[in-house]
């Protein structure tokens, strides 16, 4: 079996390409969830019959994984990035995240470990050309893309895990809010919760904070392994 990207387009309709369905199904996924993707769904929304579609795309899995190459696109920088490997990594970083908010069920393909595609790849070259130029050999290099894409991956999966939830249960922040402040309350007037208890009286900063603070933590650490302040193996 040849990858998705390695065979070759069929010839092109008016209507129907491999384009055409991939954008259908990211516009499907986009509106109603990954799980209302299927061949058959994708093709009634092109009036095209479920068996055209296998014309051009074979099984589900190579759908999906055209659907995570086609919108990894908006991660890359189309601009040349920053001379400083910070901010070129910065840039990055925002750009994905933004890609996860507009596109969710991104998160789900996660576990699915679809095939990664051109776009994908471009966007695993952009990151490492932050490197360039910094004297880390090639195996510490990728240990500290590593290190940056678990802390990625980390984070857009909890913020859609946690903006997700109010959405599915059909409530919103403050209704959720409402439900759960009393109970914690109880317990943080229990006194079994001397560290938690500041925190959560007096507030701390949101997701957007945390993220940029977060990441800037991880690139602390990277910064460690350039200067030769930790070890790179």
């Amino acid at each position: 079996m040849t990858s998705i990207w390695s065979r070759p387009t069929p010839p092109r309709r008016p209507v129907l390409t491999r384009e055409a369905i991939v954008a259908a199904a990211v516009a499907l996924a986009d509106a109603e969830g990954l799980d209302a993707v299927s061949i058959r769904r994708v093709a009634a929304e092109l009036g095209a019959r479920a068996m055209t579609l296998y014309s051009y795309i074979e099984r589900k899995e190579d759908l999906l994984a055209l659907m995570a190459d086609e919108i990894a696109a908006e991660a890359l920088a189309g601009e040349p990035l920053p001379a400083g490997w910070r901010d070129a990594l910065m840039v990055l970083a925002r750009r994905e995240r933004e890609l996860v908010r507009r596109h969710p069920w991104r998160v789900d393909l996660i576990a699915q470990r679809v095939a990664v595609g051109p776009n994908g790849m471009r966007h695993v070259e952009q990151k490492l050309t932050a490197f360039d130029g910094l004297g880390l050999d090639r195996l510490t290099a990728w240990r500290c893309l590593a290190v940056f894409n678990d802390y990625m991956t980390g984070f857009v999966v909890r913020e859609h895990v946690e903006r997700r939830a109010p959405r599915e249960r059909g409530i919103n922040d403050a209704e959720r809010a409402a439900v759960a402040e009393p109970y914690i309350k109880e317990l943080v007037e229990s006194g079994e919760f001397p560290r938690l208890a500041p925190m959560i009286e007096q507030g701390v900063q949101g997701a957007d904070d945390n993220f940029e603070r977060g990441l800037s933590w991880v690139l602390d650490g990277i910064e460690g392994v350039i200067r030769g302040g930790v070890p790179g193996r």
